[in-house]
């Protein structure tokens, strides 16, 4: 058995379409399964949630988290990155990380790390850049520019 072939059990499921108070010969007449009296057995009953007045409990837990809609994520990515998906003399930009599959969204930060060797001379245009990501694309003859 696995979870492709689970079905409830039989008898188990009810149809929710049989019609109510249609007398007692349906199963379902007189009190159209609402019980004898009461708030629930009338028409207005509260809405799902209502606890009579006393303070609801999704009113009683705190607000978790805030998303702020204008966050910018920043996408970090290192050399060695740079250095198998760029030929020899390529301007490297947001445009390009975005067709070479780096980056996804075209609104994220860009922070080149220093992580790995680069030997082609880029041109690498981004929002921010490592210290020693600037060092080793300089010293292969590159040049780094901030967005």
């Amino acid at each position: 058995m696995d979870l492709s072939n689970l079905s409830p059990a039989e008898g188990s499921r009810k149809s929710d379409n049989f019609r109510r108070g249609r007398g007692h010969g349906s199963g379902n007449g007189k009190t159209a399964g609402k019980g004898h009296k009461g708030q629930k057995a009338r028409s207005g009953a509260p809405r799902i949630g209502f606890e009579g007045g006393q303070m609801p409990l999704y009113r009683r837990i705190p607000k978790k988290g805030f998303k702020c809609p204008s966050h910018k994520e920043i996408v970090s990515i290192n050399l060695s990155a740079l250095e198998e998906r760029f030929e020899d003399g390529a301007t490297v930009d947001i445009e390009a990380l975005i067709n070479s599959g780096l980056v996804k969204n075209p609104g994220d930060g860009v922070k080149i790390l220093g992580n790995g060797d680069i030997t082609k001379k880029l041109t690498v245009k981004a929002n921010a850049f490592s210290a020693s990501a600037v060092e080793k694309i300089e010293k292969a003859g590159g040049s780094t520019e901030v967005m």
